[in-house]
């Protein structure tokens, strides 16, 4: 893939948010590398690089829409199958394996021949436990670009256009800035929304206001 490949074709770790820069750092992956629980607080570096080479190419080829759409879906398809989660994390795959099993989800999901480029060299480097953070690196880098702020919204079932869009102009109001809606679906919420504005969380879910009830009720006890 243009941009994470060296001169002589070998998929390489991008090292920094510049186009080309690319390259093994000291102490380069291995077949058997295994992240470890330890090394969660470099997860967010890790994503932060893909994400910004995979955003400077999406954007070189005006395909910034088209890429985060991708990649909601593979988030969706991420925390809607425990298999595919544990496909990305397992210590047990061969790289093989995980590249061949994520190149044939992309291509049946109808991803750009970026987006499957992209998994493809994330997979030979070992790195697909960070793409959940990836996804979410690249999404905020988009949301800064065009000046918005990202509402995340989970409904007990998916909202229609009309729906978002009402939301999205309401929260405009209240924030003063545009907003892009991240919505998710928690078939547990009994009825209503949660939505987080960075920080701040605007509840109406009836789940939540039980919830609450019940530590009352217990602190009262």
């Amino acid at each position: 893939m243009a941009g994470l490949h060296t001169p002589d074709g070998a998929s390489r770790e991008p090292k920094s948010t510049r186009k080309g820069c690319c390259g093994h750092s000291a102490g380069a992956v291995s077949e058997d590398y295994v992240p470890l629980a330890s090394e969660a607080t470099g997860v967010s570096g890790v994503a932060e690089r893909y994400a910004a080479a995979l955003f400077d190419l999406a954007d070189e080829r005006r395909g910034l829409d088209e890429v985060a759409s991708a990649l909601r879906e593979l988030r969706a398809m991420l925390a809607a199958s425990a298999d595919l989660s544990r496909l990305v994390r397992s210590p047990i795959l061969t790289r093989s394996d995980q590249a061949k099993a994520i190149a044939a989800l992309a291509e049946r999901a109808g991803f750009s021949l970026l987006v499957r480029d992209f998994l493809a060299v994330v997979a030979k480097n070992r790195r697909l436990f960070a793409v959940p953070a990836m996804i979410e690196a690249y999404l905020a880098k988009l949301a800064e670009r065009r000046g918005e702020v990202t509402a995340e919204v989970t409904a007990a079932q998916a909202l229609s256009e009309t729906q978002l869009t009402l939301l999205s102009e309401q929260l405009r109001r209240s924030v003063g800035r545009r907003v892009s809606i991240d919505a998710r679906v928690d078939p547990g919420l009994i009825g209503g929304m949660i939505v987080k504005v960075g920080s701040r969380m605007i509840d109406g879910s009836l789940k939540s206001k039980l919830q609450r009830l019940q530590l009352a009720m217990k602190a009262i006890g």
